[in-house]
């Protein structure tokens, strides 16, 4: 699988995702192509309950096999707060057929709130 040389870079277009986080092992962004690298800059878990705590999971997945590897593991997020999983500081990229995946203890309590560029 190619790997770009992100030096020689043609565009580097900023892209946001947001949503609410199943309780179901779900991929909320998945870089499927040989020709692009996505460089992950945030993601912000937000507890939107105003009672509950709720845990989140965040797995890095491969399309060509292999195990899930744990980004965060059942990290509590207190009711009315936000958690930075991950920020630009330690950004990181995410290669061809790699894929971020998100869960949940609890439906319809956590948001997220995903920032990336995708250079090419």
């Amino acid at each position: 699988m190619p790997n770009p040389n992100i030096a020689t870079a043609t565009s580097i277009l900023g892209g946001t995702l947001y949503g609410a986080i199943d309780t179901s092992l779900d991929e909320v962004l998945e870089n499927s192509s040989s020709t692009l690298v996505l460089k992950i800059n945030t993601l912000i878990i937000s507890n939107i309950d105003g009672t509950n705590a709720a845990d989140v999971s965040a797995t890095l997945s491969s399309s060509a096999g292999g195990t899930d590897v744990f980004i965060a593991h059942l990290i509590t997020v207190p009711a009315k707060s936000n958690l930075v999983l991950i920020s630009k500081d330690i950004s990181f990229y995410l290669t061809q057929n790699k894929a971020i995946n998100l869960q949940a203890s609890a439906a319809s309590d956590l948001n997220y709130l995903l920032s990336y560029e995708t250079i090419s």
